[in-house]
């Protein structure tokens, strides 16, 4: 057995985990997700993975050269406001500024709706007496008996980590470095964040918060990386660990444990790092990626090959301003709860079965009909065949489930299953149209790219919905983020704030910033991967009388070029315009953040194009009654007896081990050289 490089995504319902080895031979497997501690669920995949590979757990781990992880412990601990007890050290005068956001609630519009609640109580902010000038000078000295006072507060209300964020540290952290130092000394146990390492650029809010995300989540996400590790050596493994963050980006554990507040897309990063390798692959530079997953879907836009970061990300109501994917997650999955409210009205989530107990068809004790439940009841899944056989559904408990929605409405199993069925595709569709129409793009030139263990049995439908014509199913699609955390390369960023009132920037000041980032970059780089390492540059404007940025590429930009501020500003127009359909030339602009991000380029695992087994193409292995419309008997191939170059019309349902696709009348499909399906969606 050559060596191996494996992948883990842990999901709501499910860890996914890929193994590629050198000669690109792919093997997957499914493990029921463990949130009490992900790292059981991981350990149980991989032993099934190993099984898969005809291995013992041991031998595959010893090698394996690398693994990389996904995972949603800082989601979990955001989501379900299960992280550590914080609190706040912050300039005097300042301690709201967390409560005070930026004067606006997510729902401006909406006069009763409550602001978010801080993850630090007002009581757990202390404000310390210290204050810089903002360039960094020193007005007042930090104030050892203010901090004294602060430091014996947080000890006597047992706090398990501390976020510090003082004013203008982006420019100077000598007060942060030394109050941290400090609490280091004298509350050993205690975690703590620094803004000034954790996003050292300007405004405060943006600041407070992430870095309070960070204090918050970090000590978890610390203790489960460790426990994951020890493990994992424990059971043999030998390679490097890594944690895919969420930029798309890879990192070793140690910078995942200092900047945990960067993992809470890791899973979802993952896939988007698949998605655009598929497109590479196929040559379709634009994507809607559409994972489907049991609990939630995740929606993002490859463009031109590209994927989108952003620095306006959020999570249950937090701010969080590290650079991220730019994706959207909606509460639809096939775990995803139908129910009928006290004014009659019919909804599909956004509560969610979860792993445990799942929907009612998964045997454990569920009691409300989910997506999942409902597919059963229409023929879509294959109750006795499910994960492969190993796993079978149980169709009395979910035709029980959703019997009592119907009854609820007045009508019967069947149109319940339907409204289920089409309900949760019209959410979906909905959420695309936010990724795209609300931004100024047309979905109808993208293809749409089914995956996640529960896509390809609603992609035809949802793409038919915005008249979008092709969907693509990769063989990978039930664990493509897992796999697509193979093609993601190590990815270090920093930034650093220019901004002078009254004074432009001038050439000279903008070499030399990226000079020093990329100088300090690179250096960390080095510390964790010994390779080509590649440079993205990247800058924050805005015009003179705006108060928010946007970020503006400068990949191709010439730093020694004569006219080097014209060619930044002409970017920023072009990109403003993309954005927001219009540019103004003739107002001043302003460039507030420098960033640059050293890339290690990592060698991901081949994919060989399938083989055909022989000349004419599979018939199907079965029929079965599916509804679409009416009642009928429809065609069922397996996906791994399809030969590259077959041809099939719908209807027909095609079956994998750990994923179905259904496609209706009027649609065809083609199976390429990798053996993928390419679907071609009929106008409604």
């Amino acid at each position: 057995m050559s060596k191996l490089i494996i992948g883990v995504d842990v999901g709501g319902t499910f860890t996914d985990l890929v193994a590629i080895d050198a000669a690109g031979t792919t093997t997957f497997a499914k493990s029921p997700s463990t949130p009490q501690d992900q790292s059981i669920g991981v350990m149980a995949g991989l032993d099934e993975l190993a099984r898969r590979l005809g291995l013992a757990t041991a031998d595959m781990l010893a090698q394996t050269q690398r693994l990389v992880h996904g995972t949603t412990v800082a989601t979990n601990a955001l989501l379900e406001r299960k992280g550590a007890r914080v609190a706040l050290l912050t300039t005097e005068g300042h301690r709201d500024v967390l409560e005070m956001r930026e004067g606006l609630k997510p729902n401006r519009y909406d006069l009763r709706s409550p602001p978010p609640e801080p993850l630090v109580p007002r009581e757990l902010r202390f404000g310390v007496r210290e204050r810089l000038k903002p360039n960094g000078e020193v007005t007042t000295p930090l104030d050892e008996r203010s901090l004294s006072d602060a430091i014996a507060a947080i000890r006597s209300a047992d706090v398990t980590s501390v976020a510090i964020c003082f004013l203008h540290s982006y420019r100077n952290p000598a007060h942060e470095i030394a109050a941290a130092e400090r609490i280091a000394r004298e509350l050993p146990d205690v975690s703590v964040s620094r803004s000034s390492d954790v996003l050292p650029q300007i405004k405060e809010y943006e600041r407070v918060s992430t870095t309070v995300v960070n204090a918050y989540v970090g000590p978890i996400v610390r203790r489960y990386l460790t426990r994951l590790e020890e493990r994992l050596r424990e059971a043999g493994f030998k390679g490097s660990l890594f944690i895919i963050l969420s930029h798309g980006g890879m990192a070793p554990v140690e910078e995942a444990a200092r900047l945990a507040a960067a993992t809470v897309l890791s899973g979802p990063a993952g896939g988007m790092a698949g998605c655009r390798r598929c497109g590479e692959m196929l040559s379709l530079p634009d994507l809607v990626a559409f994972d489907m997953g049991g609990t939630s879907t995740d929606i993002s836009l490859i463009t031109d090959g590209a994927m989108s970061l952003s620095a306006d990300g959020g999570l249950a109501g937090q701010r969080i301003a590290l650079r991220s994917l730019d994706i959207a997650s909606i509460a639809a999955g096939g775990g995803s709860i139908a129910s009928v409210d006290t004014g009659g009205i019919f909804r599909v989530g956004p509560e969610s079965a979860g792993a445990m107990p799942g929907p009612a068809s998964y045997g454990n004790g569920g009691q409300s009909a989910t997506v999942t439940d409902a597919n059963v009841i229409l023929g879509y899944l294959d109750a006795k065949a499910f994960m492969g056989g190993r796993r079978p559904l149980d169709t009395l408990a979910a035709e029980a489930a959703v019997d009592r929605v119907a009854a609820t409405l007045g009508i019967d199993r069947t149109q319940a299953a339907t409204g289920i069925f089409r309900l949760v595709n019209l959410k979906m569709a909905d959420g695309i149209r936010l990724m795209t129409l609300r931004r100024g793009v047309d979905p109808r030139r993208f293809a749409l790219l089914s995956f996640g263990g529960a896509a390809g049995l609603h992609a035809a439908e949802v793409a038919r919905e915005l008249d979008i014509i092709r969907v693509v199913v990769p063989t990978t699609a039930s664990v493509l983020s897992a796999w697509g955390m193979l093609t993601s390369d190590v990815r270090y960023e920093a930034s650093r704030t220019h901004f002078e009132t009254g004074a432009r920037t001038t050439a000279s000041e903008i070499r030399d910033i990226f000079a020093g980032l990329e100088t300090r970059t690179v250096e960390r780089l080095k510390s964790w991967f010994d390779g080509p390492i590649a440079i993205e540059r990247s800058a924050e404007m805005r015009y003179g009388e705006q108060i928010f940025e946007i970020d503006v590429p400068l990949g191709d930009v010439d730093l020694n070029s004569e006219k080097l501020i014209a060619e930044i500003e002409d970017r920023f127009h072009i990109r403003h315009e993309e954005l927001y359909t219009y540019s103004s030339r003739d107002q001043e602009v302003v460039f507030v953040n420098a960033r640059v991000a050293a890339i290690g380029k990592v060698l991901a695992g081949e994919v060989r194009e399938k083989q055909a087994g022989s000349a004419a193409p599979s018939g199907p292995r079965s029929k079965r009654q599916v509804f679409l419309g009416a009642w009928q008997d429809v065609a069922v191939y397996a996906l791994d007896d399809l030969q590259p170059g077959q041809k099939l019309e719908g209807p027909a349902i095609i079956e994998a081990e750990t994923t179905t696709v259904v496609i209706n009348a009027g649609d065809n499909l083609t199976v390429n050289g990798l053996g993928w399906l390419d679907i071609r969606v009929a106008r409604k």
